[in-house]
């Protein structure tokens, strides 16, 4: 496969995880922000939606004090931010367009179809329940995308791409949102473990869709280190930073195989799933999990630019 190829495929893969997980953003902004107003730090919701999405910089030179509006449509429409949903959805259409003869016509029809639907939009006419009808939308839009690509493509290199670029952008996600909420959401006067928290946590398990995976697994009340083992440790959650490692080292792993060659990515997926799976939940805490999170981002990041290097250049 041309590396031209394998870069469009990688990045289509990652670009349809980031519009999904913006829409997922924006709704867990919404519910928080549905809280009364004693209850939360006022635009404490939608400053949280900005970092999660690492846009902060861009976003506070461009409007500066987050409110629900602008937030609204910056991360979901506004085509001069590159991660904002409408964005993601343009630049996964231009990769796919690029390479359509190493797609299905289903996977193709899904974004193409996505695309279309975007463009007919007015999103300066869309009041909360219309915004969250959009969301929804679009979160259909990720899985008729992800049924398509599990359904019909061959699983030869350019499927393993696909989810190759899934994956590594899923773990950056998972990474941020944990982060965002142990360090921004939780007002300083709040005790952790009361009720405000309870209700963020299980904002942010509806959001990523595992509240049901955590009563499954814990089968108790909200903890936040219980939530913290579930989206880090638990490898039979798929968005878990083990699980989004173990997918990563298992795509390279196939094109290892495809092309007879272990690389530094090889290595390096290897290894962080080697460190992952030797650690408990309370040594993370003890250790600082700011400090565990910061680490894993940056070596997700790494290891993304040596599949660049070592493939899509």
């Amino acid at each position: 496969m041309l590396s031209r190829t394998a870069d469009s495929l990688y990045w289509m893969g990652r670009y349809m995880e980031r519009a999904d997980f913006n829409a997922r953003i924006l709704e867990a902004a919404m519910r928080l922000a549905s809280l009364p107003a004693d209850d939360v730090t006022p635009g404490g919701e939608w400053d949280s939606a900005i970092a999660i999405s690492d846009v902060g910089e861009a976003f506070n030179a461009l409007h500066g004090a987050a409110t629900e509006a602008n937030v609204r449509d910056y991360l979901a429409f506004d085509a001069n931010n590159p991660s904002s949903i409408r964005a993601c959805l343009r630049q996964a259409r231009s990769n796919a367009r690029a390479v359509r003869t190493a797609l299905t016509p289903e996977v193709w029809e899904a974004i193409n179809d996505a695309w279309n639907e975007m463009g007919r939009m007015v999103p300066a006419a869309m009041d909360m329940e219309a915004f969250a009808r959009f969301l929804e939308w679009l979160k259909g839009v990720a899985r008729a995308y992800d049924g398509a690509v599990h359904r019909t493509q061959l699983r030869n290199d350019g499927y393993a791409f696909l989810r190759l670029g899934a994956a590594v952008e899923r773990a950056d996600n998972t990474a941020r949102i944990l982060d965002v909420k142990y360090h921004l959401l939780l007002p300083d006067n709040e005790p952790v473990g009361g009720g405000l928290d309870y209700f963020q946590w299980s904002t942010i398990l509806r959001e990523v869709s595992a509240l049901t995976a955590y009563r499954w697994v814990y089968r108790e009340s909200i903890k936040p280190w219980l939530v913290a083992d579930l989206l880090i440790l638990n490898r039979q959650m798929p968005r878990s930073l083990l699980n989004c490692c173990e997918d990563i080292a298992l795509h390279l792993d196939r094109l290892a195989s495809t092309y007879s060659r272990r690389g530094p990515a090889q290595k390096m997926a290897t290894a962080a799933v080697g460190r992952l799976s030797g650690l408990r939940i309370e040594q993370i805490f003890q250790s600082g999990l700011h400090e565990f999170i910061t680490r894993f981002i940056a070596e997700n990041a790494r290891i993304s630019t040596v599949i660049a290097e070592q493939y899509l250049l």
